[in-house]
């Protein structure tokens, strides 16, 4: 019997810095609880701000928090 494992493919988030799903789970992993603090992290959301939305998206269904509750962006591209 051969069991094949699909591992889902990381999708870029930020293509400014070309910082993907992974590195956002692993800026929450690592603590940050904030948008700001995942763009610290990573490096996204500091060029033209498009990502901003989705990274919020992420940080809200890796911890489970209500959106509301994150601070947003400081001098992120508007």
């Amino acid at each position: 019997m051969n069991v094949t494992i699909h591992r889902r493919t990381p999708v870029i988030v930020c293509h400014c810095k070309v910082v993907n799903d992974e590195a956002v789970t692993r800026a929450v992993d690592g603590g940050a609880r904030t948008v700001s603090q995942v763009c610290q992290a990573t490096g996204a959301g500091r060029d033209c701000g498009s990502c901003v939305f989705t990274l919020k998206r992420l940080l809200c269904q890796h911890v489970g928090l209500a959106r509301d509750s994150f601070v947003e962006v400081e001098g992120a591209a508007s």
